[in-house]
């Protein structure tokens, strides 16, 4: 089933690889996107670790000066790509973002400190491994945008030392979660707070009611490149993209200033996926912490960080739908869609046992992974129930193999072994098919591959399925 996985995987992400980073698509999406390098280190870090080190180096080179990791980093050798830098205007408005790069000035989910703990596991740095040496000295976590170090190369050996790399990039990541902590979350309630579809599953359901409600001003014309690559059945319609530029223009109005925007901004939503992934990636780098022996202060910081939005979280569980809810700022009241990101807290690091146990029970219920006519078992992005699910449509039905992993992630680190070899045998399964092309997502009833081929998020979580130790593979029946 899985013969020649393990090589293909490993070709997209070297033919995707501009040395020093990775474009997550051939064509689709030409530039550095934030969570996508974060899949992308975790796939690198079983073939090179200092390369996925350099991944999440040259991410992070564009942080802003506030905290904040951008979602989009333009490469400027790429011409006729819209939207583009022009549209965020990102360093005429803001004083916080880079002068010397472009970017957009949303945000997406952290997975930053998750690939970062699992490169140095890879490298053999974590404290069962580590050999003994001199204490490291921290950069100061005020400083995001203190000169980096030279850049590695793509070609550096393995055995390069990595720890002061690793040590030069954790108070980046620091500043980044306080970002998140204090201006996403200025109430302390644990949940993060976005501004735009993009800052996560562009066109999920999840966002209707809020969109909605969106008045759209004059716009001027525009030619989307997204269409331009992939069939228009598949993306977001002409309406919801409407929206999502209006947004970007009330947002650059206010500057990308978290406090206007808190005050005005139409569009506000509590995200628990966001949220839940915060957790888990707070928890890493309270790890990292450790690691490098952070002053006690900043791990208790860390430390809290995961508590308190682990626990908000799990608040936000729903018992007739049984799922975690977003809540809408602007409307006060939760958006009850069934969507894989209602299952999302089965990544949160301190889960209640019996809430893992009816998450899990949901994921592989008749919504889910165990959807009636499914070709592989897999989880899928909008319930099959739900009115809204469209099987070919983005984020309103397909089978995404990175949320999938989330979620196997969260059921492994759990203990539910078996529920994480169901998960992890389908989608190899799924990604083993002859003509899968490892694609950024799938129709699931007949497995066509959708979206991008060549998706480097999706190469990087093959690999990490493929080198999941103690896991024996068997083909779910289709």
């Amino acid at each position: 089933m899985t013969d020649g996985l393990w090589d293909g995987a490993a070709r997209v992400l070297r033919e995707n690889d501009l040395g020093g980073w990775t474009k997550p698509a051939p064509r689709l999406y030409p530039h550095q996107w934030s969570w996508d390098s974060a899949f992308h280190a975790i796939g690198l870090a079983h073939l090179d670790p200092g390369r996925a080190l350099a991944e999440l180096e040259h991410l992070f080179r564009a942080q802003w000066t506030d905290g904040r990791v951008p979602h989009i980093v333009f490469d400027p050798h790429v011409a006729g790509y819209w939207p583009g830098p022009e549209l965020w205007a990102a360093s005429s408005v803001s004083g916080a973002a880079p002068k010397d790069l472009l970017t957009s000035g949303l945000i997406q989910p952290p997975m930053h400190a998750i690939a970062l703990w699992r490169i140095a596991r890879a490298a053999g740095l974590t404290p069962s491994h580590a050999a003994p040496g001199p204490r490291i000295p921290l950069p100061s976590c005020e400083a995001p945008d203190a000169p980096p170090p030279p850049p590695p190369t793509a070609s550096s050996p393995r055995g390069q030392p990595l720890l002061p790399r690793l040590a030069a990039l954790y108070p980046k990541l620091v500043a980044w979660h306080r970002y998140l902590a204090a201006r996403r979350d200025p109430e302390r309630s644990g949940l993060l707070t976005v501004y735009h579809p993009w800052e996560g599953t562009d066109n999920t359901p999840r966002w209707d009611a809020a969109l909605d409600r969106v008045r759209v001003g004059e716009l001027p014309a525009y030619a989307r490149h997204d269409v331009a690559v992939v069939g228009a059945d598949e993306r977001p319609s002409k309406a919801e993209y409407d929206r999502y530029l209006w947004l970007v223009a009330l947002l650059r109005a206010a500057a990308y200033d978290d406090a206007a925007i808190a005050r005005a901004h139409p569009f506000l939503i509590k995200d628990v996926q966001l949220s839940a992934i915060f957790a888990a990636a707070s928890r890493d780098l309270g790890s990292l912490a450790a690691l490098l022996d952070a002053p006690d202060e900043e791990q208790a910081e860390i430390a809290g960080w995961w508590h308190r939005s682990g626990q908000a979280v799990q608040k936000r569980w729903d018992d007739e739908l049984e799922l975690v809810l977003d809540l809408d700022l602007r409307a006060d009241r939760s958006v009850r869609v069934v969507t894989s990101a209602g299952l999302s807290a089965l990544i949160l690091p301190d889960l209640d046992e019996e809430l893992a146990k009816r998450l899990s029970r949901r994921l592989f219920g008749k919504d889910f992974a165990g959807a009636p006519g499914l070709a592989h078992p897999v989880a899928l992005s909008t319930g099959a129930g739900a009115p809204e699910f469209r099987p070919r449509a983005y984020w309103r039905g397909p089978a995404w193999p990175v949320i999938n992993w989330l979620l196997w992630s969260g059921l492994r680190e759990r203990g539910h072994a078996e529920e994480a070899r169901r998960l992890r045998s389908a989608n190899l399964a799924l990604l083993g098919r002859p003509g899968s092309q490892f694609a950024e997502y799938f129709e699931p009833y007949t497995a066509e591959p959708l979206g991008s081929p060549n998706q480097s998020w999706t190469a990087a979580v093959t690999l990490d399925w493929l080198a999941a130790e103690g896991d024996q593979m068997t083909a779910p029946a289709a």
